[in-house]
């Protein structure tokens, strides 16, 4: 069952106004989204964003249900896009809850899990996009081990990638059960409590899926998605991702970048966001009941000027 990581502690986070505007732009199950309408009043509105069909699905039996949200079946970098179509120049606040959800991980046929037998998909939009299947159906050693390498941080990239070249040549890779044998056999040191295959898991998904950079190109245009005093909650999972975040909510805290010992009023750094508060992890009992929690992180910052 799905259980949504982090929920009070980011809609209360994220909710400034209680008749503003909001993006749920991972709206997954809807757990964030739902609890965020709770949180608003008549007046209040929220767009649910979702590569996901399954998602989708969700999202526009709750947008029947509920007028004051609607849904965009898409990435959240094309939210800039999006607003300007529905007339919004601005919103209050946008919640990411970034990497894979629950139900992906534990429905097999997805191909997300090492731990279920399935297609070799990863697609979390599955309209569109080549699979897992096909991309290392054809990508070079080189390419396999630097995604690898890039994205899962995993030691034995370049070892891994020998071995799913070598076995694609006796027959193709088309399941999860295949890739994980393959990746099990070829890493010569497991680590502690962790299923060899899981960085090649992780990247080759964040590879599939373009993760990364849609979280790039989305932060790129994040401030001027936000109304003064609108808020950007992001939840991370892995350190790739907030490694991301941090860094631009650090930079645009800071403001511009100047010589050391250049006298200069705090008026002229050109800060455009305030840190609130420091990061913020699930609690142990969060954590107790969805172990998925361990690794999340909570960055939140708000848009000044």
């Amino acid at each position: 069952m799905h259980q949504t990581v982090l929920l009070r502690e980011a809609v209360d986070a994220l909710v400034t106004k209680p008749g503003g505007f909001y993006v749920d732009g991972t709206f997954g199950r809807g757990g964030h989204s739902r609890y965020l309408l709770q949180k608003l009043n008549d007046d209040g509105r929220v767009l649910g964003v979702d590569k996901d069909l399954a998602a989708a699905s969700v999202a526009h039996e709750l947008a029947e249900s509920e007028p004051r949200f609607e849904f965009f079946h898409g990435s959240f970098a094309a939210l800039p896009h999006q607003l300007r179509g529905m007339g919004i120049d601005a919103v209050d606040g946008i919640l990411l809850d970034l990497g894979v959800s629950s139900p992906q991980l534990d429905e097999g046929d997805r191909g997300f899990s090492f731990m279920q037998d399935g297609p070799l998909d990863m697609r979390m939009d599955t309209s569109s996009g080549e699979t897992a299947a096909q991309w290392l159906s054809y990508a070079d050693l080189q390419d396999i081990a630097g995604v690898l390498k890039e994205y899962g941080e995993e030691r034995f990239a370049r070892r891994i990638a020998a071995a799913i070249v070598a076995a694609r040549e006796e027959s193709p890779l088309e399941t999860t059960g295949q890739l994980a044998s393959v990746v099990k056999a070829a890493h010569p040191r497991w680590e502690k409590h962790k299923h060899p295959a899981t960085r090649a898991f992780q990247a080759i998904r964040i590879k599939v899926n373009r993760e990364l950079e849609d979280l790039q190109l989305f932060l790129s245009v994040a401030l001027d998605l936000l109304r003064v005093g609108g808020r950007l909650v992001v939840i991370s999972f892995h350190s790739l991702e907030d490694r991301l975040v941090k860094r631009y909510m650090r930079d645009m805290a800071r403001g511009d970048s100047l010589p050391r010992g250049v006298p200069v009023l705090e008026s002229a750094l050109n800060r455009r966001m305030r840190l609130v508060g420091k990061a913020i992890r699930a609690s142990d009992e969060e954590v107790a009941g969805n172990v998925r929690a361990r690794s999340a992180v909570m960055r939140v910052a708000e848009k000044i000027s």
